[in-house]
This record gives structure tokens, C-alpha cells and sequence, in this order.
């Protein structure tokens, strides 16, 4: 048995899968925060839902004992030391013989190549890239945010429509619609008020992430600003793909380039055509492929990968999780 892992901030997915790729057991549990527990903290309520998911594989008649393999791929696993440092502390709960623990963006890029080959960009509330080769090789980015030179990702989005939004209607910036769908989506007549009800608590920071959608609404009516915002990401989106490309040696080779994440799996259709004609420039051999499937799926696949199942596994497994 693999037990994979795909652990997000708001969210844990566990499956429990068998060498022939069928699975056993499964359960969701809370988010993944070891920046704002603790990494302690963070492992005991990972291991509360990875002990549902064995109790369940237990109680189907799955023999006790340590799996063959844990695969954990994890939000917040961004730096090599990280990953090393959480393998540890995952290994010392004896769920399997080996563990490996990867940044979560890896499964991703697994849940949408046929063979560890490849490069995903990743774009939800963040944004990040890797890419990796059957023989291990791997390209990655530090990804913590701006600090390590990233911009997008919804949060950053978000962000960046409030400060054109609010320039525009005090008048230190250029007219865009923003001004006006921004506080109206809750319910305000104006940036001030959705300024001050923000700065206030009044509207929950989280909400924020609300407001990424009406940013591609307003770059599809061709408002200039939000069009200018959508252009950017297309260009950050595909500089990472193209440099990951470049480190593993695929820019001349016909390769899958994974797209995944709530923004680009929405399918944008101006962000869609921005990354076409980008890529056509920057790296015309990548072959894109938009992954909807639950990312667990590819945290079960880098286990099946480990323990060298059979071709026919994987398929099954596929087969399970739409991927």
C-alpha cells in the first residue's frame, strides 16, 4: 500500500492505494499551515486524517503494518531544507517504510504527464512552477512570494485591482472600471468604502480573493487596466514555464507544459490566448494541458512511481480520479 498525501492551506486529501493502483481508503481533513502552527502542530492534525484513511483501508480488510511508501506532497514544503526537514517529521509517525515529501506543486505535475517528465505552473491563491525528469532532475523556484521575486496568483491579484481600483477613483491613477465593480460586488458605491469596511474588518481579508474574477471580467470587456493585469500574468506565467524548460534541457524537445490551479484552470479565454502567443514566442514545443483532477491523484502516482508499479497501477488509478 502507497498512502499519498496532498495537503493545501485550506485543505487535506489522503488516499490509501494499493501497488495495483486500486484505491482503499480515503478521507479529507483541515488545511496545511506549519508557518502558522508549527510544524508539530501542523504534522498532528495531518496525521489525524491519515489516521481516518487507514482506519477505514483497516476495516476493509487491509493488513495492518506500515505502507510500503508515504508520498506528501505539501503547501508550504517550498525550499528543498523544508521538504527535508517535514519528511522527517512525517517519517517519525511510522506510516511507511520510506516517505518522501514534495512542495505540493509536484502533484500537480504528475497528476497531468503519462511519466515524471515535464513542467507545471501552478496558479491558485499563489503562484509557482517545477518541472522534473524520470531521472530525477528537477527545476523549481524558492516561491515564498515577493521576497523570492514572484508576482500572481489570485491573492496577488486581488491585491493589485484594489490599488489600480483605488488610485483611479482619488485620482493619482488611470480610469479603469474597477473603481466601480470592486466596491459594488459588496454592495458599496465606492473604493473608499470598501477601503475603509477592509481596513476595518468590517469585510474579512479572505474575501478578497472574491474579487480576482471580476478582474478577468473586466479585462474581457477590454478595460485597460484590468487587460494590462491579465497581459502580466500571461508573461509570468510563461517566463517561469520557459526558464524551467531551459534548466531541465526540454526547450527543443515536444514536452507536456501542466497548467493547474483555480485561475488558469478557469480557463480565461484572454488569458488563454495571452499564454498561446506567448508561448509560440518563448517555448513553442511545449504541449499545454489544463489538469482539473484532484491533485492527491498525482501524490499517489510519485508513489506508484516509488515502488515501481506496473503501468497497468497507474491507469487504474487514472481511471479512478477521472485524471
Amino acid at each position: 500500500m502507497v498512502i499519498a498525501i496532498d495537503a493545501g492551506n485550506s485543505k487535506t486529501d489522503v488516499a490509501c492505494v494499493g501497488t495495483d493502483g486500486a484505491v482503499l481508503a480515503s478521507a479529507r481533513g483541515p488545511g496545511f499551515q506549519p508557518p502558522k502552527v508549527g510544524v508539530t502542530a501542523a504534522v498532528d492534525t495531518l496525521a489525524s486524517t491519515v489516521g481516518e484513511a487507514l482506519a477505514t483501508a483497516r476495516a476493509r480488510g487491509t493488513p495492518a503494518g506500515a505502507a510500503e511508501h508515504v508520498s506528501a506532497c505539501l503547501a508550504n514544503a517550498d525550499l528543498p531544507v523544508e521538504e527535508a526537514q517535514l519528511t522527517a517529521a512525517l517519517h517519525e509517525r511510522g506510516w511507511g517504510r520510506t516517505t518522501q515529501v514534495l512542495n505540493d506543486t509536484f502533484a500537480v505535475l504528475r497528476a497531468g504527464v503519462d511519466e515524471p517528465r515535464g513542467v507545471a505552473v501552478v496558479c491558485g491563491a499563489g503562484i509557482n512552477c517545477v518541472g522534473m525528469l524520470p531521472d530525477g532532475r528537477t527545476a523549481r523556484f524558492p516561491a515564498v512570494g515577493k521576497l523570492s521575486g514572484d508576482w500572481g496568483g489570485g491573492a496577488g491579484l486581488a491585491d493589485e485591482a484594489l490599488w489600480f481600483a483605488a488610485r483611479a477613483e482619488d485620482g493619482r491613477g488611470e480610469p479603469t472600471a474597477l473603481a466601480r465593480t470592486l466596491p459594488a460586488h459588496f454592495g458599496l458605491d465606492s473604493m473608499y468604502a470598501l477601503i475603509e469596511a477592509l481596513h476595518l474588518g468590517r469585510i474579512a481579508a479572505v474575501r478578497k480573493h472574491e474579487l480576482t474574477p471580476l478582474l478577468f471580467a473586466a479585462g474581457a470587456d477590454g478595460d485597460p487596466v484590468a487587460r494590462g493585469l491579465v497581459r502580466r500574468l500571461a508573461e509570468e506565467v510563461v517566463a517561469m514555464a520557459a526558464v524551467a524548460l531551459g534548466r531541465l534541457d526540454l526547450l527543443e524537445e515536444e514536452v507536456p507544459l501542466v497548467l493547474g490551479g483555480s485561475v488558469l484552470a478557469a480557463r480565461h479565454p484572454r488569458l488563454d490566448a495571452d499564454l498561446a502567443e506567448l508561448l509560440a514566442l518563448k517555448a513553442p514545443r511545449a504541449v499545454v494541458r489544463v489538469v482539473t483532477a484532484a491533485p492527491v491523484l498525482g501524490a499517489a502516482l510519485l508513489g506508484l512511481d516509488h515502488v515501481a508499479a506496473a503501468p497497468e497501477a497507474h491507469r487504474t488509478l487514472r481511471a479512478r480520479y477521472g485524471g
